[in-house]
């Protein structure tokens, strides 16, 4: 009996076996590599803006980081949301998946959410009925298009929806976006509504921004909120 006893005691004051330094630094980096993964599909993820279209609030060569969290967790790939938190409101910057082609991130501004009535009369934005004085809005040409023609629309021809469009209601679980260089921006004018289902998230600071046409770092926009 105080054989067997004492048979346990040895094997329980045995050292327990070290991991190898390899083994170690393997667990810390596939641990840091599902972190950064599970931060990167459900919390923030970090863009690069390639076109002028949000001038002047965004620049050609900014980097900015999106809040995913902000609208709801959202199973990836599916984009199918699973615990709803808020849906954007007028004024946020949305990145989302382009509808013409959705393997593209856009970024433009939620100009007018559901149930809204959205009309552009000479390049003026109306959202039921109110005159919206955009701080934001940037306009380039002074010239105005005229509203499209019935011969126009039935062409299918979208160049006149740029500075006139509408009135025209925005459906349940959409949004309709511009950007805001408004004489310069590619969005919902032309191509119609985005659906809640594939905006990734809200923009809102700004980590990194590169000058490529003089290769020098902007850093007074280092660090900016988005608005």
């Amino acid at each position: 009996m105080n054989e067997v006893e004492d048979g346990v005691a040895a094997q329980d004051e045995q050292a327990p076996k070290k991991k190898s330094a390899l083994r170690e630094n393997i667990e810390v980096f596939i641990v840091a590599a599902l972190l950064a993964l599970f931060i990167r599909t459900f919390i923030v993820q970090a863009f690069k803006i390639p076109s002028g279209s949000m001038k002047e609030t965004l620049q050609i060569g900014d980097h900015i980081l999106v809040n995913k969290f902000i609208y709801g967790v959202k199973l990836p790939f599916v984009m199918t949301t699973i615990i709803p938190i808020k849906d954007p409101q007028q004024g946020d910057i949305v990145v989302f998946k382009f509808p013409e082609d959705p393997k593209k991130d856009f970024i433009k501004r939620a100009v007018a959410v559901a149930g809204d009535t959205i009309q552009i009369i000479n390049k003026q934005v109306y959202v039921n009925g109110i005159r919206q004085d955009h701080p934001y809005a940037e306009f380039k040409e002074k010239a105005i298009i005229p509203p499209c023609t019935d011969m126009q629309k039935s062409m299918g021809f979208d160049r006149c929806n740029k500075d006139n469009y509408g009135p025209v209601t925005v459906p349940e679980g959409k949004l309709f976006v511009m950007g805001d260089n408004r004489d310069h921006s590619y969005d919902s004018r032309f191509w119609g509504f985005v659906d809640l289902k594939v905006v990734k998230g809200k923009a809102f600071m700004i980590y990194w921004s590169w000058d490529s046409d003089d290769t020098s770092v902007r850093w007074r926009r280092l660090g900016n909120i988005i608005r």
